[in-house]
Parts: C-alpha cells; sequence; structure tokens
C-alpha cells in the first residue's frame, strides 16, 4: 500500500515554494520586472570570493577521484575538526570531529535530530511564528508538534505558555534565532530562562528534554545585536546550522549539526543521528562542497546589504500605516495585515505582489516579506503597497 501520510503531505504542498512558482509563471506571462516575487528566503548576494577562489584551488590539485569521491557518512573527517576548531575558537565550547555530522543544509541536521530524538507518541515544542516545515519532521518521526505563540509585541519567549505547553511526553523543543519569519534574535536572558525551566522539568519528568537550536541565519544580525550560543547556555543541545546564508550556497545545500560534548546522554545522541541520517539518506554530503566550506568556514557574503534593505522597507511600510516588529536578525518582514487573515495577501497577489500568509508559520493575521532581493524591486514595490494600505483603510 502507498503511505497515506506521505499522500497527505504531498498533496498539501508548501505554500512558499506553490507561491513562489505561480510568481515565476506570472514573471513568464507579464515579464519579471512586473512582479514583486517576496517569497522565497535565497540569498541576492555572490558568494564571496573565497569560495571561487577555493574551487579553483580543489579543481587543479585534486585528482577528479579523489575530489568527487563518496565521503565517510558523518562527513570528512579534516571538514569536521576545522568545524570544531571553529566553533571552539569563537564560542569557547570543546567540540571534537566526533561530535560533529555534515548535513545537507539545515532542513536534513533538522530532519535527522527529530528522527534520532523522536519516537512514537513523544511531543517535539515549538515558538511561533516558525517554519512550516518543523511540523512534518516531528510527524515523520511519530511526534506531536506542538506550537507555543510567542510575545506579540516582541515576537521573544512566553516562558509562561511554554511552561504550560511541556509535559511528560515534550522529548525536544525546537528553537530557531534569528527567527524566520520574524526576524526576532531571542535575547541571552530569555534563552537562559528556557535552559533553566528545562533543566527543571528534565529533572521534574527523569529524563533530558533535548533544545535543537536552527541557526542558518546566525551572521544576519543587525546593530550589534547577540546571537547567543546556546549550547553554552544549555548542555542538551543538537546545533543545526546551515551555509546557505552565510556562504550564499543555498543551492549546495551543505550544512552540520553538533552535539554539545556535555550532553546528558552524548554517545547514544550521536550513534542515533548517525542511525537516523542513514535511514533517511542524508549521508555523503558533496565532497566538493564540504571542503569548500571547510575552507572558508567564518567568512561571509556583503552580508549588509540585507540591513540596507530591512532599513528601507521597513521604513517605507511603517510610514503607510503598516505595523511589524523591526527585524534584528535574518531578511524578513513580518507584516500584521489588516482584514481577515489570509485576504490581504490575496489582494496582494491580484496585484503581483507574492507575499506568504502568516498561517504558514502558525501565526494568522500577518505575511511575512523576504527582503532578500535588489534593493530597486523594494522601491518599485512601494506604489503597490500604498494602494493596498489604501485599500484596507492604513492610510488616505
Amino acid at each position: 500500500m502507498i503511505s497515506q501520510k506521505m499522500i497527505d503531505w504531498g498533496a498539501q504542498g508548501c505554500a512558499i515554494r506553490e507561491i513562489a512558482a505561480y510568481g515565476d509563471r506570472r514573471a513568464a506571462e507579464i515579464g519579471a520586472e512586473n512582479v514583486f516575487n517576496f517569497t522565497i528566503g535565497s540569498p541576492s548576494v555572490e558568494p564571496p570570493e573565497s569560495v571561487a577562489e577555493t574551487i579553483r584551488t580543489l579543481l587543479s590539485e585534486l585528482p577528479p577521484q579523489e575530489l568527487h569521491a563518496y565521503t565517510p557518512a558523518p562527513g570528512l573527517f579534516e571538514v569536521r575538526s576545522r568545524i570544531a576548531e571553529y566553533l571552539n575558537r569563537s564560542f569557547g565550547a570543546t567540540y571534537r570531529p566526533e561530535d560533529i555530522f555534515m548535513t545537507s543544509g539545515a532542513s536534513s541536521a533538522l530532519a535527522i535530530s527529530c528522527a534520532a530524538l523522536l519516537s512514537e507518541g513523544d511531543e517535539l515544542l515549538t515558538i511561533a511564528p516558525c517554519f512550516s516545515e518543523y511540523k512534518i519532521y516531528a510527524e515523520a518521526a511519530g511526534a506531536k508538534f506542538v506550537v507555543v505563540p510567542s510575545d506579540p509585541e516582541t515576537f521573544q519567549v512566553d516562558l509562561a505558555a511554554m511552561e504550560r505547553a511541556l509535559s511528560e511526553r515534550t522529548a525536544a523543543v525546537l528553537l530557531n534565532s534569528p527567527n524566520n519569519p520574524s526576524g526576532a534574535v531571542f535575547s541571552r536572558e530569555s534563552l537562559t530562562a528556557v535552559a533553566r525551566l528545562l533543566e527543571r522539568k528534565s529533572g521534574e519528568y527523569g529524563h533530558p528534554i533535548y533544545l535543537i537550536a536552527d541557526e542558518p541565519y546566525r551572521e544576519l544580525v543587525y546593530g550589534q545585536r547577540e546571537v547567543s550560543f546556546l549550547p553554552a547556555i544549555y548542555s542538551d543541545t543538537v546545533y543545526c546550522y546551515s551555509f546557505s546564508k552565510s556562504l550564499s550556497l543555498p543551492g549546495e545545500r551543505v550544512g552540520f549539526l553538533a552535539v554539545s560534548p556535555q550532553a546528558a546522554e552524548h554517545d547514544a545522541v550521536m550513534a542515533a543521528i548517525n542511525g537516523a541520517a542513514r535511514a533517511l539518506g542524508y549521508i555523503n554530503v558533496s565532497s566538493l562542497f564540504q571542503r569548500v566550506v571547510g575552507a572558508c568556514i567564518g567568512q561571509t557574503a556583503d552580508l549588509a546589504v540585507y540591513e540596507e534593505n530591512r532599513n528601507y522597507i521597513y521604513s517605507a511600510l511603517t510610514e503607510l500605516g503598516y505595523s511589524c516588529v523591526r527585524p534584528d536578525g535574518a531578511f524578513y518582514l513580518f507584516i500584521r495585515t489588516p482584514g481577515e487573515p489570509g485576504a490581504f495577501c490575496s489582494q496582494a497577489m491580484s496585484m503581483d505582489l507574492l507575499l506568504i500568509p502568516g498561517e504558514e508559520f502558525y501565526c494568522p493575521g500577518y505575511a511575512r516579506l523576504a527582503y532578500c532581493v535588489p534593493k530597486e524591486k523594494l522601491e518599485r514595490s512601494v506604489p503597490v503597497f500604498r494602494t493596498l494600505a489604501q485599500r484596507f483603510g492604513l492610510c488616505r
């Protein structure tokens, strides 16, 4: 029999990619310059020159049978060593190469982590707004997906709401900071409070509650905003990272996960991660791009472009009467939408202004705008936003 669960997930599709695909079709019909497609969080700046230089060096110095060969399932030892050294140098950690597992971006790191840490009947808890695929990762592992609302004024963790949602079945908590879609960066005070709560509840329930840190936007922060390193605050943390944003390499699908050496059940967790990756087929990440990120770790593309875009579109939309929390990181604006949930995005789509409804992030009444686009596109979209603001009574 064909899996009904997989049929259901496939039939549901992903609203983000479906709306993005609609934008591509409209661009073919009326011209890309006439479609304001702010759907996909795909970097618009070039990778640093060191990426191209490293690729050229590898192609010239390594024989093809070595450069393009299968790697060990967890990744090349020398690359994992460099990543461990970078984490230790940057955050005062004590990772070893065997604590690192190379992944096909953050998405596979999250899927592997959920498959490793969750069992049938467990619960995975996260904070809304959040990336919609988290639910798939949890349910694929047989777990229940529990969403806790954040503080709507700041999108910071609502600690009281989190405590009410925790139960003996809570196996893991997934936190994403800087956050997609809100751009919020969880404060150190908030994360420390979460860590103390989970320590207390782990003792009360008699089992560890793991933290899964989803941090592909770590370097995309503005105004010297601190992004606290969760494993330094809470030992039972699986840290998930992608080079898609920092190095502008989303299509190359390369990232890693790291298990804190101080985790209570470290060896069992690492064994489960290896087993989950094997079961899911997430092994042998590109040998070429493992070497590239190993050589370029700690470098970034020109991320200042995103701060300029953030400043421009936030000011432009708030002047028109729109309401949103000013993002401290990532490259998204999460706009509070007027009218019934979804109505604003539907009206915008009819005008070829493509946003993602907040329902996709378990937060109705909002819309996500990805401003990782050329600034000129943002500038040309403002008259459309003005027309919509007038239609919905936000401005005259």
